[in-house]
């Protein structure tokens, strides 16, 4: 059962599978009506966001997990992550990781920066805001171009 948009809770339960079943629209607006939550601490497990509403979005995010990207690990000490990649979980690809506006909507969110960090993805920008308690919504930039986007889930001890 769909939410009508004027009924969305600020925080409301979401599960990965029905981020993949959502349409663009209503992604973008789930992104804009939540709140930035604190920055994440420790490793989300990663599920990348694409072709939503359609049969091909959960192959591709288990296909993507098992073969490329399968989440980031927070260090709060340090303000910054790594990404896990390829199917050996290489710790790889370094990002800053701070509050600042979003290039969404200008309310505040978490950006996860690669521009001093990478040069292997020195052109992206990353901001996440945490759409239900440990689970986070990403929207990844090119520049200033919406890419594509993401589900990080950090499981409590």
């Amino acid at each position: 059962m769909t939410v009508p948009a004027h009924r969305i809770p600020t925080q409301p339960r979401v599960a990965v599978d029905s981020v993949l079943g959502m349409s663009r629209a209503r992604l973008n607006e789930l992104f804009s009506v939540s709140e930035e939550g604190p920055i994440p601490v420790g490793r989300g497990r990663g599920t990348v966001v694409f072709a939503t509403g359609t049969f091909l979005a959960g192959i591709v995010a288990r296909l993507t997990y098992a073969l490329v990207w399968r989440g980031k690990v927070f260090d709060a000490e340090r303000d910054e992550l790594l990404n896990i990649v390829s199917p050996l979980g290489v710790m790889a690809i370094r990002a800053r990781v701070y509050k600042d506006s979003s290039w969404v909507d200008g309310r505040e969110c978490t950006v996860l920066d690669y521009s001093n960090t990478s040069k292997v993805a020195h052109w992206i920008r990353d901001e996440i805001r945490e759409v239900a308690p440990g689970v986070f919504l990403g929207q990844v930039f090119w520049s200033k171009a919406k890419l594509l986007k993401f589900v990080l889930v950090f499981t409590r001890p």
